[in-house]
């Protein structure tokens, strides 16, 4: 039998609940090898208020224990709950060593609890998201933010930008290489054949025939248009409001959203707390938490680990149908 896939996580912001949910995962049991990289004391703290015992042993390449920890250690204490600008460059060394790990083979995925970004820029890293991030670190041209749980998944054409800013980064190129993006990404690593994909037009009623806007006339259609001529099976632009309803989702694989708050909501509300976030583009598989830091109940009792456990359980099926 094949070694079980090994699987770093990171723990993330350390105020926040990221080493509190490494403290849960790291009780459980998986069908993989984690690696936790993170500072000991931080998350053995974490495990302590919870009542769970932490007694991982220091990571090693040859080890095949089921969990292990990668100690990083933080640069600076830490209070649960009350950010510091001196952590934040910490918090990027977890995500660094996690990606060089994977890249080398040395981890089949890596799997990220949340991280504050505004902290992170206060340490004078400029820094929008993991997505962007990872794929700046990988010299990565283009990569898609995708959410999936409830039975959706949803891409999004656009990331972390402001409402404003979103209608002049929406390019008919653009849209053609994330589609393919999404589409290749779902055959590959998804073991979906012919993935459906719905995309969403930016505007209300899908720009209503260009009384609400012209996006999806001299944008949004082209770039379907190229995509079906390639034999991709790609539909739209359909109206927002109504895409999502059972009817139209009926046999779609991935819906496309024009922008973050367009889409993710309609997912976590249908599956928040046990959705997982997955870049898409990437030459390693990451996956993710569908939530933020949740610094109020950083070391409480108030923390759920679902969306961490299902972020590795897709993390494991990615790196086995990729090594099949």
């Amino acid at each position: 039998m094949a070694p079980a896939p090994r699987i770093a996580i990171t723990s993330g912001e350390p105020a926040g609940i990221g080493p509190d949910l490494c403290a849960i995962a790291a009780a459980g049991r998986h069908p993989a090898r984690l690696v936790f990289l993170g500072d000991r004391g931080v998350i053995a703290d974490r495990a302590r208020r919870r009542g769970l015992a932490f007694d991982l042993p220091d990571y090693a390449p040859e080890s095949a224990a089921p969990a292990s920890l990668l100690h990083v250690a933080a640069s600076a204490p830490v209070t649960p709950g009350r950010l510091d600008p001196a952590n934040g460059r910490y918090v990027l060394s977890l995500l660094d060593r996690a990606l060089d790990g994977c890249r080398a083979g040395e981890f089949a995925a890596m799997v990220t609890a949340p991280v504050q970004k505004s902290v992170i820029a206060e340490a004078g890293v400029p820094f929008t998201g993991h997505t962007e991030y990872l794929a700046a670190r990988t010299g990565t041209p283009r990569v898609v933010m995708m959410l999936a749980g409830g039975g959706l998944r949803v891409a999004l054409a656009t990331t972390h930008l402001p409402l404003s800013a979103v209608p002049s980064a929406i390019t008919r190129a653009g849209i053609v290489e994330t589609l393919r993006i999404v589409d290749r990404d779902l055959r590959i690593r998804f073991g979906i054949d012919r993935p459906r994909i719905l995309v969403a037009g930016l505007n209300p009623h899908a720009g209503e025939s260009g009384h609400m806007g012209r996006e999806e006339i001299e944008i949004v259609s082209p770039a379907i248009r190229d995509l079906q001529g390639e034999g991709l099976r790609v539909e739209g632009p359909l109206p927002a409001d109504t895409l999502f309803t059972a009817r139209v989702l009926e046999g779609a694989d991935a819906v496309l959203a024009m922008y973050h708050d367009q889409g993710l909501p309609v997912l976590k509300y249908a599956s928040f707390g046990h959705a997982v976030n997955v870049t898409l583009g990437l030459p390693v598989i990451r996956t993710s938490v569908d939530h933020g830091t949740a610094l109020d109940r950083a070391g409480s009792g108030e923390v759920d680990a679902g969306s961490l456990e299902a972020a590795i359980a897709l993390a494991v099926d990615l790196a086995a149908r990729s090594s099949a």
